[in-house]
């Protein structure tokens, strides 16, 4: 059965440049491979395969395209790729740099030893609601890593030295074969370092390192939330094979306040007033964080009203203008009277009573509510 032409196999002109003649072999190789069609098609997907890879083979190669283009088929040997090796050396090529990211870790070039970033660290800090609005410059201890003085940061006891590691040949990976794939892992003897450690320094069993605490400085910016997180670059854990390190990452926590509860930007309290300023109305003081500031009660103020302090609440990390207060007016019934003051308080009710809905509309629109439910 005569061969096609190869250029129609890949479906590209004769004029074709070397990366549109890969870029359609990727294309047809990912169609055909045997992996993606099962079945009764898997035979001819088979077949359609070889003889896409075969025209690849023969056109990314610079000397056998010459020689097709001059004589056709006659001029290259149809079995040259095929018979020896792995038998999938095209594929490979083409795409080596599709897969070679996906199966490398960390950094490195195929060449050296892999290099690694170091792991991040959290730290926990809880502040105050002050703190939390206002800013502050905190100092914090975090675990640091302090070349080894012993083996002077080898790894290696006084005296001996480390062998390079005979599994990965000092790389630091190693190749897999997967099926169809070569996968590149770290090598699982020196995990990476390219280095074998026959006797580990006692100081730092043979990490080179040792961990020490250090001080670090922390500027806690004014308007941070419960939850929020400060990065600070390159305080994480050392990388490997002269990685970059990582980042610490310094997690806020706001203790719970006393008076005021945040919700955003804005601030909430409750403010007790008695029933008399309630009912008469005046004038009373409230907190801020600040200080102090006033609110006119008006008279037959009921329980639940809210009064709005603009501005006094907080001005957010991502905030053109502070947050409002909240004032949340709670009534206060008097405990603990004595017999005088009972008999006032029975004498002001009977008065009200006589007044009717006028001195309690909340009462007289319940006691009608009530009526039509029941009825």
């Amino acid at each position: 059965m005569s061969k096609r032409d190869y250029y129609e196999v890949l479906g590209v002109a004769k004029s074709a440049s070397d990366d549109e003649i890969k870029k359609a072999y990727r294309k047809l190789a990912m169609k055909h491979h045997p992996d993606r069609n099962q079945g009764d098609k898997a035979k001819a997907a088979e077949e359609q395969f070889k003889e896409v890879k075969e025209a690849y083979e023969m056109l990314s190669d610079g000397q056998k395209r010459a020689a097709y283009d001059q004589y056709g088929h006659a001029g290259v040997d149809p079995n040259r790729g095929m018979g020896g090796g792995e038998g999938f050396g095209g594929f490979a090529e083409a795409f080596g740099d599709i897969f070679g990211d996906m199966f490398s870790q960390g950094r490195g070039g195929r060449g050296g030893r892999q290099v690694y970033r170091g792991n991040d660290l959290s730290y926990s800090m809880e502040i105050s609601l002050e703190e939390a609005a206002k800013g502050k410059d905190a100092q914090i201890r975090i675990p640091s890593w302090d070349s080894c003085d012993t083996c002077h940061g080898s790894g290696a006891k006084p005296g001996t030295s480390t062998k390079t590691c005979t599994t990965c040949n000092g790389i630091g990976t190693v190749q897999m074969r997967q099926g169809f794939f070569s996968v590149q892992q770290t090598c699982p003897h020196c995990r990476g370092t390219g280095k074998i450690i026959p006797e580990p320094c006692t100081s730092c069993g043979g990490q080179g390192k040792v961990k020490h605490q250090k001080t670090l400085e922390v500027k806690i910016p004014a308007g941070i939330d419960d939850g929020m997180r400060i990065r600070s670059a390159g305080n994480g854990e050392p990388g490997t094979n002269g990685g970059p390190a990582g980042d610490l990452y310094i997690e806020i926590r706001v203790k719970d306040h006393d008076i005021f509860e945040r919700d955003g930007d804005d601030l909430h309290c409750n403010v007790p007033v008695s029933f008399i300023t309630a009912a008469l109305g005046g004038e009373i003081e409230v907190p801020t964080l600040a200080g102090k500031a006033a609110i006119d009660i008006p008279e037959g103020t009921q329980a639940g009203k809210q009064f709005r302090l603009r501005g006094k609440g907080i001005k957010g990390v991502r905030s053109s203008y502070p947050g409002d207060l909240y004032c949340h007016i709670v009534v206060e019934t008097p405990v603990k009277l004595t017999e005088y003051q009972r008999k006032l308080l029975k004498d002001l009710d009977e008065s009200l009573k006589k007044g009717g809905s006028k001195h309690s509309p909340s009462g007289e629109s319940w006691t009608d509510r009530l009526k039509s439910f029941f009825s």
